[in-house]
């Protein structure tokens, strides 16, 4: 059991099922934090958002909300690296989840990237202790991919809204688009 808080970097409301159900078993104070500015298009952020609000208040979930949809700023950031786009975004949410935890005056950040095995889980638990080590401020580590299936279906069970893909424009062609064949 822990009195510490946590701040929580939330990617979408299906991820944050499991992790928001495990933190809680374990004692901790959580909040959430929204920032993704890679979701493309707007109205699948928006999708993504409104879900989030829905489920974190239903769940009695306080969330602070980075709420001005930066496309530019993550396009600008990953444009020719379009192929080594992943630890751009990482980094960028990171980075402002870690010093939005710092002004605010929390003991430990994390992130709900964390439960999903699409993700480059050893990337993004290097870039937080970079960050962590750097901004002075304790990054949690726990590998939730144990309950990821178990999230899929807490997500289903509540009705969430499910994505197809990770958010970026990027990934949405890579999911969608197979090189013109039909």
């Amino acid at each position: 059991m822990t009195d510490k808080r946590l701040f929580l970097h939330i990617c979408c409301a299906p991820c944050l099922t499991y992790p928001l159900k495990r933190l809680r078993e374990e004692g901790f104070d959580i909040t959430g934090f929204w920032y993704n500015p890679n979701i493309h298009p707007y109205t699948e952020y928006l999708m993504r958002l409104n879900t989030l609000k829905d489920f974190a208040e239903k769940q009695s979930l306080p969330v602070v909300y980075e709420d001005d949809y930066a496309l530019e700023e993550f396009i600008r950031q990953v444009v020719y690296r379009e192929k080594d786009r992943c630890p751009v975004c990482y980094y960028m949410r990171l980075k402002k989840t870690v010093e939005k935890a710092k002004e605010l005056g929390f003991d430990l950040f994390s992130t709900t990237l964390l439960v999903s095995p699409y993700q480059k889980h050893d990337l993004i638990k290097e870039i937080a202790n970079y960050l962590a080590n750097e901004y002075k401020i304790e990054f949690y580590y726990e590998d939730f991919r144990v309950g990821y299936r178990e999230g899929v279906n807490l997500s289903k069970e509540y009705g969430l809204y499910r994505q197809k893909y990770c958010g970026c424009i990027y990934s949405e062609k890579d999911r969608y688009y197979k090189g013109g064949k039909k």
